[in-house]
């Protein structure tokens, strides 16, 4: 499908906040720690501590599936926030002759996100968030809840960040839409729990 071009000028829209929520299940760092270390005794790059190869292989496998499960929740956050900016457009005479679908706010959070945005995931320790939000995106494109770790191959465990690819390559190509960037759409992103704080305050000043 086709990326078109708009001409929106100096014009700035305000979307709504992107707001990420903690995972259901609490995963101690630790833990992704020790699954990371596993893959590098099983490769020969550290000593395996008396582990077999079963044994390693078995907490690959369980690391690399708790880390799409982790993406998965970041994606169901942020399909949410794709549908909300959908029908926000929707609503803006000025779009009328413009095709704003999902992808055109996908390729703005994945590709072009605003600095403010940049930063904060910065401070968050977040780095290659355009990994995280485009794979993210490419699970929730697939599945419509975590699958259980049975139904997974492991060819799809051991390698699920080049399917995570593929899939938001595939998600993006599905319709045509138009390209957007920060120069005229702008977010702001919070975790949930700041959010809340926020309307809190918002509230009690308005009280």
């Amino acid at each position: 499908m086709a990326t078109l071009k708009n001409d929106f000028g100096s014009a700035e829209w305000e979307l709504p906040p992107l707001i990420l929520h903690p995972f259901s299940e609490r995963v101690p760092p630790a833990t992704l720690l020790e699954n990371s270390k596993a893959t590098l005794m099983l490769a020969g790059l550290a000593a395996r501590d008396g582990m077999d190869d079963e044994a390693l292989r078995r907490r690959v496998l369980t690391g690399r599936y708790t880390e799409l499960r982790m993406l998965f929740f970041i994606g169901k956050d942020v399909m949410r926030w794709l549908d909300q900016c959908t029908e926000w457009a929707a609503r803006i005479p000025e779009f009328a002759d413009a095709c704003f679908r999902r992808q055109s706010f996908a390729r703005l959070v994945t590709v072009a996100p605003p600095d403010e945005v940049r930063a904060k995931l910065t401070r968050w320790g977040v780095t290659d968030y355009l990994s995280i939000f485009s794979r993210a995106i490419g699970f929730n494109a697939l599945f419509s809840e975590p699958p259980p770790i049975e139904i997974l191959s492991k060819d799809f465990l051991l390698y699920y960040h080049r399917y995570g690819d593929l899939l938001y390559q595939g998600f993006m190509e599905a319709e045509t839409h138009s390209a957007i960037t920060a120069a005229n759409f702008r977010f702001e992103l919070y975790a949930s729990g700041e959010y809340s704080r926020l309307l809190e305050s918002k509230w009690e000043q308005q009280s």
